[in-house]
């Protein structure tokens, strides 16, 4: 059986995501562990001046499929060219992030190869010539310990969770051809351009609002801002217009893992908890003492929003 290891990256006007060195990072670990070779796969328009940047993490080889028909992602001609590279290399296992495209792409490519995928994975582990995949169930209530039959395995890992580590690789870059005559999906017009606003998802700190806010984020936004940090929010606050879903954490919107998350106003529902609980540090602010928020906090500040968190930011400015 084959003991290579095959990475999906992603990148973003030739800026590769965070998520991307982290999985191939991680790459790097299971290849060594498998003795294989760790191939990356880089996709999208001029992104062969970027590709090189991976040999750092540890990648031996680097396919890279280059056209300016692949500036915009789609689903159709990402997965044609995953599956293409994955016939190439014959992996044993392919890892992908689990980021809003990462888990389009990679249930797509589980479909086309026939493979088991376990989603939004939180650690992988090689024991005894088995790979053992972590993954949430039930809101982050219990930790499954999955196996998957056959090969390829395909795991989406979750952003955040998993370390970058910068290892030499050969870092040999070649191109593969494309075939876009099965194509039949192309990006017609963008509704929402977030330029250089942080991702939610790769964050290391986020500050969250919800009902408490009552819909003004400026404190929010500025404490943020100081921290270098991203803006959240609660189900109920983009139900109420308040912020674009691309902003809500949770079970119906984005599962985060920063260092450091901050929740105010946020009462603490199930929903919220489960796309944030695996925060490193949980810090909550709420004027109702009984609020569930607090049983998840690490730190709990019992109080007015609008008061403590400028404090904060007066605070943190000092530093």
């Amino acid at each position: 059986m084959t003991q290579s290891v095959l990475v999906i990256t992603e990148q973003q006007n030739k800026v590769f995501r965070k998520v991307s060195f982290e999985v191939v990072s991680e790459g790097r670990r299971i290849a060594d562990s498998l003795n294989g070779e760790l191939v990356a796969l880089v996709i999208g328009a001029d992104v062969e001046s970027i590709a090189k940047d991976l040999g750092q993490y540890g990648a031996d080889k680097i396919l890279v499929a280059d056209d300016s028909a692949l500036y915009d992602y789609t689903t159709d001609a990402f997965t044609d060219i995953s599956a293409a590279a994955a016939a190439q290399t014959d992996p044993a296992l392919i890892i992908i992030g689990a980021s809003s495209q990462g888990k389009d792409l990679a249930a797509r490519l589980a479909a086309r190869l026939d493979a088991g995928l376990a989603m939004d994975c939180l650690a992988i582990k090689d024991t005894d010539e088995k790979l053992i995949f972590t993954r949430p169930l039930y809101g982050g209530k219990i930790m499954a310990q999955v196996e998957i039959e056959g090969t390829p395995q395909i795991a989406a890992v979750r952003p955040n969770v998993l370390s970058t580590t910068k290892t030499a690789g050969s870092g040999i870059v070649e191109k593969i051809d494309i075939n876009f005559e099965k194509s039949r999906t192309s990006v017609v017009e963008k509704l929402i351009e977030e330029g250089d606003k942080i991702e939610l998802t790769e964050a290391d700190v986020i500050v969250s609002g919800g009902h408490g806010t009552n819909g003004d984020f400026e404190a929010i936004e500025e404490l943020a801002s100081v921290l270098n940090g991203a803006v959240g929010a609660s189900r109920f606050a983009v139900d109420e217009g308040w912020r674009s879903h691309n902003d809500q954490v949770g079970q119906t919107g984005k599962i985060v893992s920063p260092s450091l998350y901050i929740a105010c106003g946020i009462s603490g529902a199930i929903q919220h908890v489960a796309g944030m609980s695996t925060s490193k540090t949980i810090v909550a602010i709420n004027k109702d003492p009984e609020a569930p928020i607090f049983q998840k906090a690490d730190i709990g500040i019992v109080g007015d929003l609008f008061e403590v968190i400028p404090k904060i930011t007066e605070e943190i400015k000092k530093l």
